[in-house]
């Protein structure tokens, strides 16, 4: 007579309730795949990714922005920055 070892995280114990097969297997695979989404999220979240863009580069910085309209202290406004 063989004994199935006890491994730690792994096993399951219904504490409440009387699931039908196909609900506890519905439950461990969501379990499942909930584990297995967070660890790839931390590997992700561990590995350093490219280097993001400084604002300097971003494409909208050469696009002229609109001219002030005309009137008194219009020339004073037209060299702010956007």
């Amino acid at each position: 007579m063989s004994e199935v070892p006890e491994r730690g995280p792994e096993r399951i114990r219904v504490v409440r309730g009387n699931p039908t097969p196909e609900e506890l297997a519905a439950a461990v695979t969501v379990m499942r795949a909930r584990v297995a989404a967070a660890a790839a999220s931390a590997e992700a979240d561990a590995e350093p990714g490219p280097p993001s863009a400084s604002a300097w580069s971003h494409p909208a910085r050469t696009v002229p922005r609109r001219p002030p309209a005309p009137g008194p202290g219009a020339w004073r406004t037209s060299f702010w920055p956007a």
